[in-house]
């Protein structure tokens, strides 16, 4: 008689759940991947949606169509509410009980408002197509707006974007923004002029790319600000209302606002009651597993694991594609018995973000580049990161096509927002004017 096969649950369809459910692909188990969305989504692009430089399908593929076919592999569209790992079960929103025999928790991690949640209504942060979607449209109808009114300094707040956080998303977003409002778009553009645009990074500590090495993280606030974006440093937020950001020396009014300050764990992991970081990640063994239940792994952007340098390793996508692989071959070999098993050790392959057209910084091995060699290396290993061949081949065209024409064709307004045209009064009725408007003068690079 045959032993009953070993299940295995997966929560989370993202680099670290698929990159596990990959390696399973012929063991001896059954495999449920339970995610909310049908699709798995490549983040780290999620601002090319955003600012019209790619459409979502260009960085979104179908679970089913990436590990579907695999032999005892099973998706299930749902989301996840609770866990009870004494019954070795879990529980979806729709009151369905799953068990398990091992558990892979993947659910990776939200955006972080620092206990300001009302910031949210504001404040758009970009971790799902419709997170990029709603930023889309409001950048783009922020342009409608603005070229509808005469009036320069009414249009003004419409021409004016802050994204809130320096790290490599929000060093992206405000590179992308800037050859948006200072080169192509605006040519299409007849009653504003790109000198009109005001792009301002925000960052409440004393540098951008904060664990980058300080002459790249200096080298690409040097290429932003050429490309005229405004590096706010040392400048913490205090207070999102509606179309208007507050800090201590005044207030930028704009309804372009963009959050990427910072990420927490997904909220699900609190069900399990162990051990967390302040970031809500869960603290596992060397082999990423939980300490008081050892058939429970948490990997990816919810797991708090420390490199050799004793500090957490980074919520990035190759950290968790490393864990993925490894806690997939881990299962394989012994699904059963995974006690005495080897420890995960993070290949840093080196960091990199881009900043615009043929700009970018990267550091490689102790090796640091910026300029046009950084740009290539990023977009190769961005479009080898890629799940699938058409999306590989999908964004390799977009950007050569991108790269020698300036022109984004991803520029459509649906009814996602409702577009309000509003005359001159009732713009400057929308906006709030009564706080100080923010001193430009002043130096934030010390």
């Amino acid at each position: 008689m045959k032993n009953k096969k070993q299940h295995v649950v997966i929560v989370g369809g993202g680099f670290g759940g698929i990159s596990a459910a990959k390696q399973l692909k012929k063991a001896d188990v059954d495999v449920t991947l339970i995610d909310k969305s049908n699709h798995h989504l490549f983040q780290p692009l999620l601002y090319q949606v955003a600012t019209a430089a790619l459409s979502p399908g260009d960085i979104a593929a179908p679970i089913r169509a990436i590990i579907g076919e695999q032999p005892g592999m099973h998706i299930l569209l749902g989301e996840v509410t609770d866990i009870h790992p004494e019954k070795k079960s879990l529980e979806l929103a729709d009151g369905r009980t799953i068990s398990y025999d091992k558990l892979i928790m993947a659910p990776g991690a939200q955006y972080n408002y620092f206990g300001n949640n009302k910031w949210k209504e504001h404040a758009t942060g970009l971790k799902s197509i419709a997170d990029a979607l709603d930023t889309r449209e409001r950048i783009l109808l922020s342009l409608e707006e603005a070229e509808q009114i005469n009036d320069p300094k009414l249009r003004e707040p419409y021409l004016t974007y802050v994204i809130i956080g320096g790290g490599p998303t929000g060093v992206e977003m405000a590179g992308a923004i800037a050859e948006i409002a200072k080169r192509n778009m605006m040519r299409d553009y007849k009653n504003i002029s790109k000198n009109e645009t005001r792009i301002f990074l925000v960052e409440a500590g004393p540098k951008i790319l904060n664990g980058y090495p300080e002459e790249l993280s200096e080298r690409a606030r040097q290429m932003l600000e050429d490309m005229g974006v405004r590096v706010l440093l040392n400048t913490p937020v205090t207070n999102i209302e509606e179309n208007a950001v507050q800090f201590s020396e005044g207030t930028i009014n704009t309804p372009n606002i963009i959050w990427a300050a910072g990420v927490v764990a997904s909220p699900l992991l609190d069900t399990l009651n162990v051990e967390q970081d302040r970031t809500g990640r869960v603290k596992v063994n060397g082999n990423l597993s939980v300490p008081e239940y050892p058939n429970i792994f948490v990997i990816g952007d919810a797991a708090h694991v420390k490199g050799e340098d004793g500090s957490p390793l980074p919520a990035l996508a190759p950290v968790a594609m490393q864990q993925g692989k490894f806690l997939g071959q881990l299962l394989k070999k012994a699904p059963s018995k995974i006690n005495d098993t080897p420890t995960f050790h993070y290949k840093d392959k080196g960091t990199m973000a881009t900043i615009g057209r043929a700009k970018a910084v990267a550091d490689i091995k102790g090796f640091k580049f910026s300029g046009f060699p950084a740009w290539f290396m990023w977009s190769f290993v961005h479009i080898l990161q890629l799940m699938c061949f058409h999306n590989k081949t999908r964004v390799f065209l977009e950007w050569i096509w991108y790269y020698f024409t300036f022109k984004r064709g991803v520029r459509l307004i649906t009814d996602r927002l409702e577009c309000k045209h509003c005359s001159e009064n009732e713009a400057l009725s929308n906006l709030k004017t009564d706080h100080p408007e923010y001193d430009l003068s002043k130096n934030n690079h010390n």
